[in-house]
C-alpha cells in the first residue's frame, strides 16, 4: 500500500508537506500541492481515514438521520435523498444512514462521530433528537418538515400548496367528488397534504364526504388497500388523490384488479413525482416533491455550518410543481 512517506520520497519534499498538500493547506504553495496531488494520483494513493480522524480531530462522517426506515419511508424516496446528498458531498466524507426510531441512546449521538447530522423529519416525534443534536454541538439541518424554531437550519417543500393545487386542477377538469388516501398517521407530510386536499374542497365548496377519506402508511400495499375500498363504496369518486406516488401506483393495480379504467372512469393524481411516474400507464399525474433537489440544497447548507460555523439558520422553500400526464380524465 502506497503511504504518504512514498509519495514524499517521489516528490523530493518532506512527509509533513505532502500531508498538509493532501488536506488543502493554503501555506503549500498552489503548484506543490498540484504536483503532489498529481503523484498521489499516479501512484494511486488511497488516505487512510482513521489516521486523517486523528490527526485532524474529525470524523469525517455525515450522519442522514429518518423518522424510521422501516415505517413509511419508501425506498424511491431514500433513493432521491442520497441522490440529492451525494451530488455535494465528496468522497472525503462517510455518509451514515439511520433511523430515529431505532436509537436506543442519544448519548451515542456525539461529535466525535458526526461532523454533521442531515434530519430528513417526518414528525414531531423527532424534535427530541433534533434538539439533542443542537445541545451537542453538532452542525444541523433539518430537511422535508417545517420547524418553528428559526434557530435551526430548515429546508423544505410546500406540500400544502402543492395539493391544493393539484386538486384545483381537478376540479377545474369537472370532478366534483374526490377522495384521499392519506399519508402515514403521525407524520407531519400527511397532515399537511390532507389539509391542501381539504383547503381545495372547501375553496370550491365541495361536499367533504368522511367515506372519501381512506387511511394508509405510503406503501404500494396500502394504496391497493385503500382504493380497494373507495371502489367498493356505493357511490365511488370520479378522482382519487394518493398522498404519494407509491400508493399511486398501488391504486392504479387496484383499479385494474378491479377493470376499473384509469382514467376515463376513475382519475388519479400522487404525489413526489418519483422516476416511475411517468412510466406508468397511464403515465400518472402528480405533484413534484423535488426531494433530491431539498437534500442537495441541505447538504450544501451542512458544509457551510460546518466549514463556516458564523453561518446564520435559514428557512429555505423548494417550490413544488404539477406535472400533468394521462391519469385525469376531463368530466
Amino acid at each position: 500500500m502506497v503511504t504518504i512517506k512514498d509519495i514524499a520520497r517521489v516528490a523530493g519534499v518532506s512527509h509533513t508537506t505532502v500531508s498538509r498538500a493532501l488536506n488543502g493547506n493554503t501555506l503549500i504553495k498552489k503548484e506543490t500541492r498540484d504536483r503532489i496531488e498529481k503523484i498521489a494520483a499516479e501512484l494511486n494513493y488511497i488516505p487512510n481515514y482513521s489516521a486523517k480522524s486523528l490527526v485532524m480531530k474529525r470524523s469525517y462522517t455525515i450522519g442522514l438521520f429518518l423518522s424510521s426506515i422501516d415505517q413509511g419511508t419508501s425506498a424511491s424516496f431514500l433513493v432521491d435523498v442520497i441522490k440529492g446528498i451525494n451530488h455535494v458531498l465528496d468522497e472525503n466524507y462517510n455518509l451514515s444512514v439511520n433511523g430515529i426510531d431505532s436509537i436506543q441512546n442519544l448519548d451515542t449521538i456525539s461529535p466525535h462521530r458526526f461532523d454533521g447530522i442531515l434530519v430528513m423529519s417526518q414528525s414531531d416525534a423527532d424534535n427530541a433528537f433534533i434538539y439533542h443534536v443542537k445541545k451537542m454541538g453538532i452542525p444541523l439541518v433539518v430537511l422535508n418538515r417545517q420547524l418553528e424554531d428559526l434557530s435551526i437550519m430548515n429546508v423544505v417543500a410546500n406540500d400544502r400548496a402543492g395539493v391544493k393545487e393539484a386538486i384545483d386542477y381537478a376540479i377545474s377538469q369537472g370532478h366534483q367528488t374526490c377522495a384521499i388516501i392519506e399519508g402515514k398517521s403521525g407524520f407531519k407530510s400527511s397532515a399537511e397534504r390532507k389539509q391542501g386536499f381539504l383547503d381545495s374542497l372547501l375553496a370550491h365548496r365541495l361536499s367533504i364526504i368522511s367515506d372519501y377519506f381512506v387511511s394508509g402508511d405510503y406503501s404500494i400495499e396500502s394504496g391497493y388497500t385503500g382504493m380497494c375500498t373507495l371502489l367498493a363504496l356505493p357511490e365511488p369518486p370520479s378522482l382519487v388523490f394518493c398522498s404519494n406516488d407509491d400508493m399511486a401506483i398501488g391504486a392504479m393495480n387496484a383499479c385494474f384488479a378491479n377493470q376499473v379504467a384509469v382514467p376515463t372512469s376513475l382519475s388519479l393524481i400522487g404525489f413526489d413525482d418519483i422516476v416511475f411516474a411517468r412510466y406508468t400507464n397511464p403515465a400518472l399525474t402528480t405533484v413534484r416533491r423535488p426531494i433530491s433537489d431539498i437534500s442537495e440544497l441541505g447538504t450544501t447548507k451542512l458544509i457551510e455550518l460546518m466549514t463556516q460555523p458564523e453561518t446564520k439558520p435559514e428557512q429555505l422553500f423548494v417550490k413544488t410543481s404539477l406535472m400533468i400526464r394521462h391519469t385525469v380524465a376531463k368530466v
